[in-house]
């Protein structure tokens, strides 16, 4: 399908996103094909970021179009504005006849509001999930294993590791630490990688947990 085509059907699915969705989700279609500094030719609800038909595209678009970039399509991705505002994003690429990345359909869901509901719903109710049932799990590996134990702190923390602040991400590490997970070979690599963070973060982190249960033990 030639490009020109392609956003004229993109214009159509926005239209019906837009009015499927409401106020809180931004629909943005750049045509790459134009200077940078002007690739958004449609856009809904605009107010989430600000920007308005002939801004700019973003950073990831740019590393996507130079190929810094490989395998632009990306789905639930979060994104945090300069104002705190908190966005949860999806961005699909598409290609011309050559094969060259020349269309982006991007979504911006402002979930700041709806966060902020859940923290006070977990205020008020005060609720924390049971210890979960200690059962046998038979892994084909290693792997399987550890991953088997970061779903459950997850699950424990009451949260995807994406969403956990400082405070919750310690307690995934605290309730990891408890199951001896960092003897796993390579664990740490894994887990860093779940919770968006450095070794040094996850280091500092043990450290404080190791340091508090020590002066739990001297009590």
């Amino acid at each position: 399908m030639k490009t020109d085509d392609q956003i004229e059907l993109l214009k159509k699915v926005m239209d019906a996103l837009e009015q499927q969705l409401d106020d809180h989700f931004e629909i943005v279609l750049h045509d790459l094909r134009r200077p940078y500094d002007s690739t958004i030719v449609d856009i809904r609800n605009g107010h989430i970021t600000g920007r308005k038909i002939g801004d700019c595209g973003t950073n990831h678009g740019w590393e996507i179009i130079h190929g810094t970039e490989k395998d632009g399509n990306e789905y639930n991705y979060i994104t945090h504005l300069p104002d705190g505002r908190i966005l949860r994003s999806s961005s699909v690429y598409f290609r011309d006849e050559d094969g060259k990345v020349a269309v982006a359909l991007c979504m911006n869901q402002d979930i700041s509001e709806t966060l902020q509901l859940e923290q006070r719903l977990h205020t008020i109710n005060k609720y924390v999930p049971p210890q979960l049932p200690q059962k046998e799990v038979f892994a084909r590996s290693i792997t399987e294993l550890l991953d088997y134990y970061i779903e459950q702190s997850q699950q424990r923390v009451g949260k995807q590791a994406s969403e956990m602040n400082r405070s919750e991400k310690i307690e995934m590490v605290r309730l990891l630490d408890q199951k001896g997970v960092f003897l796993i070979t390579r664990s740490s690599e894994r887990v860093c990688e779940t919770l968006g963070i450095s070794k040094f973060t996850l280091y500092n982190y043990l450290e404080l947990i190791r340091a508090d249960n020590d002066a739990e033990e001297k009590e």
